[in-house]
């Protein structure tokens, strides 16, 4: 089986990206590990220079509307961007329940846009376990990616581990300080934003709210957050939080920590899905080396770990 190499699924646009992708997804699901693919993944992870950005918030927040209105400015800049939302999955199929995407109006005819919805099925991690792999296609070819996540709660904070810069967004009386501290949501995010402001006083509150949950909140960055109010239909605000993002990300992506613990996210997690703590405790002095490779070292660990299980079962 020959995959197709990181200059190539560029110039292959969205036709090339919508295979890649309905390809990388069946071949996991058949066999359990990236196998082909992981000279791909590596290679899209060392050249992937987009930024990506995960948007977390409640239900009903906006997360498409505002997403869509950044694809469209971003896209007014020049900037290719992809779009990755993650839906809550059908009981009877598996899919996602929103995957038409119908709430989001991009161009179907424009080539340097992209969007794609991903069924969290049983992930409870605010993404989905094949969002991962897809993220890292698509920052090789896109100047930014988006991610939506499902919802918002303590398990949605995964996101954090996998994207370059946290954008929450919160409903205008959607709650007190209180209530987004006992979440672990202030612990997060990079950007706040409240959105549909254009309810007036009511947006104002809760932004005061999010700025009472900043003084108590522990920062895990050298970066100051900010706070903005926007409105994706009257388009209030915005241009500010896209400044705000680019600005943010352009920070991050000057950091080889930053890059490093991303790929240890990643092994890790997958690994400890598979086989456990017990399992994990194997190999995890493994990952305190560099990993220039991490698709290609997280497939040789899963054969390793694959074969002891296989060996004590025998025995």
């Amino acid at each position: 089986m020959t995959v197709i190499t990181t200059n190539e699924l560029r110039l292959g646009g969205k036709a090339a990206m919508s295979r890649v992708l309905a390809d990388l997804e069946a071949y996991l699901a058949r066999q359990g590990h990236v196998g082909v693919y992981g000279p791909l993944l590596d290679e899209c992870w060392s050249q992937g220079r987009g930024l990506v950005v995960g948007f977390t918030g409640p239900p009903g927040v906006g997360k498409s509307t505002l997403t869509g209105k950044l694809l469209k400015l971003w896209r007014e800049d020049g900037l290719k961007v992809a779009v990755v939302a993650v839906d809550p999955s059908s009981r009877h199929s598996g899919g996602a329940l929103l995957g038409d995407r119908m709430r989001m109006r991009t161009d179907p005819d424009d080539a340097h846009s992209f969007v794609r919805s991903l069924a969290a099925r049983d992930h409870l991690g605010g993404l989905s376990e094949f969002a991962i792999y897809a993220l890292v296609l698509l920052r090789a070819c896109f100047d930014r990616v988006l991610v939506e996540t499902v919802g918002v709660g303590q398990s949605e904070t995964e996101v954090a581990d996998f994207v370059d810069s946290v954008v929450f967004l919160a409903q205008p009386g959607s709650g007190d300080a209180l209530q987004y501290m006992k979440a672990g949501i202030m612990e997060v995010p990079h950007i706040c934003a409240v959105t549909k402001s254009d309810m007036g006083m009511v947006a104002e509150r809760t932004l005061s709210d999010l700025k009472g949950s900043l003084s108590l909140a522990i920062s895990q960055d050298d970066w100051p957050m900010s706070l903005h109010l926007v409105s994706a239909s009257t388009g209030k605000g915005m241009e500010d939080l896209k400044q705000a993002i680019d600005q943010h990300g352009q920070h991050v992506q000057q950091q080889q920590k930053h890059r490093d613990d991303m790929a240890r996210n990643m092994v890790k997690g997958k690994l400890l899905a598979a086989f456990g703590r017990e399992g994990f405790a194997h190999v995890a002095h493994r990952l305190d080396q560099r990993l220039n490779n991490p698709f290609q070292m997280l497939d040789q660990l899963t054969m390793e770990l694959r074969q002891c299980l296989s060996s004590h079962q025998v025995s």
